[in-house]
């Protein structure tokens, strides 16, 4: 969800670093290069395909130098906790070895923080806050070791001010305080600010939630979408093996079979009940869907 939010919210196309075991099936692989996503190797993957990224990591250089986008997750993994965790170097040789190859490329870092109400539910609520552009010729010296050092922890910096960040240390502590305050974790400054603080200086207020009615408009929702939901639960579902892609393979049920199913019961419906009724049902579909999502 982190990639396609900021493909289609940035306001620019951008190629995107993407672990290379997803690639595996050439016809997966296909269809994702086609999406202007890049693999790039880890250790994890195997010493032998590391040399692999030689060829992805100059693909990217080019890229820059042409004034593309390069997209990446310098955490390099994922997990459900609100902190930033440590950065790896790998986006720090991108920069560096693009400036060694392009001297004359105007290369910026933009650092985004993306925020999540309530990650494994649905649904869910996220901002994206965006960083001020951070010059990359600013991180040259003659020292390439110092440099890699300081933009890992400029980078880390802002990272841990566009986003809600809970040190690891006393981390559950810290959680729960902020959720018997009703954090609004969609403001992660006013969060940050609230931890820092020792928790004198909290102003954030959640937005209230009607948590009866939009679980009624939920029911109904999945009621009108029984198929969809169906295939949702029982097949898809048990099959993500990582609660961090659950929404990202929701989403993708709700962009192909929900359309598809909705088209074919307005279609029954019109062809033995009138076209009232299937035009009927297709509202009724849409405000229950909106209102589960919306309140």
């Amino acid at each position: 969800m982190d990639a396609l939010l900021i493909a289609t919210r940035v306001g620019r196309f951008s190629y995107f670093l993407t672990r290379a075991s997803v690639f595996k099936n050439p016809k997966i692989k296909s269809f994702l290069m086609s999406l202007n996503m890049l693999p790039v190797y880890r250790v994890r993957d195997g010493w032998s395909t590391i040399q692999n990224n030689n060829e992805i990591f100059e693909y990217c250089r080019k890229l820059l130098y042409m004034g593309k986008a390069v997209a990446l997750f310098p955490e390099g993994n994922h997990n459900m906790r609100r902190t930033v965790r440590p950065l790896s170097k790998g986006f720090t040789r991108i920069i560096f070895e693009t400036l060694e190859a392009y001297p004359e490329t105007d290369l910026k870092i933009v650092p985004i923080g993306l925020n999540y109400e309530q990650a494994d539910t649905f649904a869910d609520s996220v901002s994206m806050v965006i960083g001020s552009p951070l010059q990359a010729s600013n991180f040259i010296s003659d020292n390439r070791n110092q440099d890699i050092l300081d933009l890992k922890q400029v980078v880390s910096d802002n990272l841990k001010v566009l986003t809600t960040h809970i040190p690891a240390e006393n981390y559950d502590e810290n959680l729960e305080a902020l959720e018997k305050l009703r954090a609004n974790f969609l403001n992660p400054i006013a969060v940050n600010t609230c931890m820092a603080s020792n928790y004198m200086d909290c102003s954030f207020k959640s937005q209230y939630t009607p948590k009866v009615l939009k679980s009624v408009f939920k029911a109904l929702m999945c009621m009108v979408l029984f198929a969809p939901y169906a295939i949702w639960v029982w097949f898809v579902k048990p099959r993500v093996s990582e609660i961090e892609f659950v929404s990202t393979f929701r989403f993708a049920i709700a962009i192909t079979l929900v359309p598809i199913w909705i088209l074919l019961v307005v279609m029954v419906l019109i062809t033995f009940f009138g076209w009232e009724v299937g035009l009927g049902y297709m509202l009724l579909t849409l405000l229950f869907s909106l209102l589960a999502i919306k309140l």
